[in-house]
């Protein structure tokens, strides 16, 4: 044991004679655990040989103070539903977290892991892995999605607390979400869209520290960044504090002081030195992302006074007051738990609303049209139908509702006041189920995801296709995570029409379709719409990707025993196409010109099947066989998309027929632009005839 940890010892066990630790043994037991949760880093950094170890070192101070003090938690019931959020937006410092998840007792994170770090089948990635490890809120790395993420948790939370926190003296929401950013989270464009919206929704919920220790991985934040981060956060209506980020007593106060600001979020920023204790690169970028080296991590040791062996080391008396500060945090659980029963007993219909909202069950109807209908109508409709038996369905658009068509209409906006503008919503108001996020694509995607993550909610988030763009990390990170967050776009093609090029997409289907784990669905009809949606609401577990037209589609014929779960399978023949020597394959606007353009064929004597494809990511799912009977001869195949054509080529030889758009599109009246890049029945007709050939 290392003479600070002698010491240490010796003044608490002094202490405990007189049953009150004296300051001085608090000091230094405090630093002894501090300085444990930052050799714990620089050791596994050391180790793997690759990571982050200056952030955690420089953050270990206020992350101690939270993490056994005011983060209420409990390790053997780490998804406790009202527990305290911890989002650990700079990511790179993932060791900060993995060691405090292993003194706080998580089962999941054992000195093994900790030793295993950055290594394969580990728990412990290089950044922190949602669902790798309990205790781990959310995926994070990217820098400025979890900054967004914490807002959405917060928006759950808020909208939680307006239907459950009545009257009744026990309260059943009453969590506080925690976020450590850096100044790369800051400088990412997401920090500011997700800032704005949280300071206009008043998020008095939310508490972020900072770590304000002027150094990026390229040197100096000096070189790249110099706002006025105070100025700029108070402007976005936050409550803002400076502090020493090493001065664990300031960091208590401003907590507390931050947790007494109800309404409007809090950012602390807490001035810090990367790579706190290392002689040679205290306060340099150096330790920001390579590891310190054998030579001065012994140097660093010395300097602290932390024994050089052995390594990854935990001292007895560190153990006991981390198990003492958590189980005293522990008890907030064990205290709501017994509100909570006799809360339920007080509010028998309130508890069971609580329980359908946390358990999500649903049953869905399939949409019908009988005329020309755009599908983006077509889901508002079904949109309507679930609301009205999923409470827990929530969602907005990014200034685009009116042409999305999500709104829902049995419900209120959440939206400051029009007689007080200049005030934030009262909790009443977070009743409602329509979101506003504003022209904020990007931290949509991170929202939608925290508000997913925060458990009771379903969630959408709406824009126009070719804005899948600015989402792209968001959507990436949802599949990473696994969770069911709900992407809406509409406006699918180039037959948007007149907005043009600039609005009309061509790549995005297939290059959302890469994404690992994700389901993307371009319904034809009400009934794929309907079905889209249910898989999305009610049965998927990762995210979901709904592509809606702005065009009016006419209705598919189908038999009078369809089946719609037929949709489900991601693609299959319809009823009165099934014979023929030619299949054509089509998803969303292209399936009622599939079918016109069979219809044409048919006419001439030529056996054309048709198969709708409503989501390619289901059919891959299936069994070779079923995806054999579905396509017949992949040489004698038609595939038609409004978009890039070589995804196709997975799914047909290159001898088959895929007619797509390799170009970008034009601004016209959307029935000139079929006409003139060839999407209408007679010349869909006249090239299947070429081809034949």
């Amino acid at each position: 044991m290392s003479s600070t940890a002698q010491e240490a010892s010796a003044a608490i066990e002094a202490a405990e004679a007189s049953n009150e630790p004296k300051v001085g043994a608090k000091d230094k037991l405090e630093e002894l655990c501090v300085n444990t949760i930052r050799f714990l880093a620089v050791d596994a950094v050391e180790k793997a040989k690759s990571g982050h170890p200056g952030s955690p070192m420089g953050m270990a101070d206020m992350a101690f103070v939270l993490w056994t003090e005011f983060l209420r938690h409990d390790p053997k019931a780490p998804k406790w539903q009202d527990r305290d959020r911890f989002v650990l937006s700079a990511g790179h410092a993932s060791m900060l977290l993995y060691s405090l998840l292993h003194l706080t007792g998580y089962p999941d994170m054992t000195m093994d892991q900790l030793k295993s770090f950055r290594q394969w089948g580990s728990k412990t990635a290089g950044h922190p892995e949602y669902g790798h490890a309990v205790g781990i809120e959310v995926t994070t790395g990217p820098l400025g999605q979890g900054f967004g993420n914490a807002v959405g948790m917060g928006i759950a939370s808020k909208m939680m607390a307006a239907r459950f926190d009545t009257d009744d003296p026990f309260k059943p929401v009453s969590n506080t979400i925690y976020c450590i950013c850096s100044d790369g989270d800051l400088m990412e464009g997401i920090s500011s869209e997700a800032a704005s919206l949280a300071g206009h929704l008043g998020l008095g919920n939310l508490i972020y520290l900072y770590d304000d220790n002027y150094i990026s991985l390229d040197g100096e934040t000096r070189f790249s960044f110099s706002d006025d981060v105070k100025k700029r956060f108070e402007a976005v209506h936050w409550h803002v504090q400076s502090i020493d980020g090493h001065d664990r007593n300031a960091v208590r106060k401003a907590i507390k002081k931050a947790q007494k600001v109800t309404d409007r979020p809090s950012l602390i920023m807490a001035r810090t030195i990367i790579g706190w204790g290392s002689p040679k690169f205290h306060g340099t970028s150096r330790a920001h992302g390579e590891p310190l080296g054998a030579d001065e991590v012994k140097a660093t040791k010395a300097a602290i006074g932390w024994p050089q062996e052995p390594t990854f080391l935990v001292p007895d008396e560190v153990r006991a007051e981390f198990d003492r500060k958590t189980k005293k945090l522990a008890r907030e659980h064990k205290k709501w738990d017994k509100g909570m029963e006799e809360w339920r007993a007080r509010n028998p219909q309130l508890a069971e609303e609580w329980d359908r909202y946390w358990n999500h069950t649903l049953l869905v109807e399939a949409g019908k049209a009988d005329k020309a209908t755009a599908t983006r109508e077509l889901s508002g409709q079904v949109i309507q139908k679930l609301a009205a038996i999923a409470p827990f369905l929530i969602g907005g658009a990014a200034d685009l509702s009116t042409s999305t068509k999500t709104n829902i209409k049995e419900t209120t906006n959440i939206v400051r006041a029009k007689e007080s503008p200049d005030k934030p919503p009262a909790l009443e108001v977070f009743k409602g189920r329509n979101l506003y996020f504003g022209v904020r694509e990007h931290s949509m995607g991170a929202e939608v995801n925290g508000i997913t993550l925060y458990g009771p909610w379903r969630a959408f988030g709406s824009t126009f296709l070719i804005f899948s763009d600015y989402m792209r990390p968001a959507i990436r990170l949802a599949a990473l995570m696994d969770i069911p967050s709900i992407f809406v776009y509409t406006h699918d093609s180039v037959f948007l029409g007149e907005d043009g090029p600039t609005h009309q997409s061509v790549e995005q289907l297939f290059s959302l379709r890469l994404i690992p784990n994700m389901t993307l669905f371009r319904p034809a009809d009400g009934a794929e719409t309907g079905m889209a949606w249910a898989w999305a609401v009610g049965k998927s577990h990762g995210p979901n990707v709904l592509v809606f037209t702005r065009q009016k589609l006419d209705p598919i014929p189908r038999g009078e025993g369809f089946d719609p779960h037929e949709i489900w399978r991601g693609a299959y023949v319809l009823d009165r196409y099934r014979d023929g020597d030619i299949t054509i394959i089509a998803t969303g606007s292209e399936v009622p010109l599939a079918v016109k353009t069979a219809d044409l064929l048919r006419g001439e004597g030529l056996p054309v099947r048709v198969v709708s494809a409503p989501s390619l990511d289901l059919f891959d799912r299936q069994d070779i066989d079923y995806q054999d009977r579905v396509l017949g001869n992949r040489s004698r195949v038609v595939a038609i998309e409004a978009g890039r054509s070589a995804g196709w080529y997975k799914y047909v030889n290159h001898d088959a027929l895929v007619i797509g758009i390799d170009r970008f599109g034009a601004s016209a009246p959307y029935e000139k632009i079929a006409e003139e890049l060839g999407f209408t029945p007679a010349k869909v007709a006249e090239h299947i005839r070429a081809w034949r050939k």
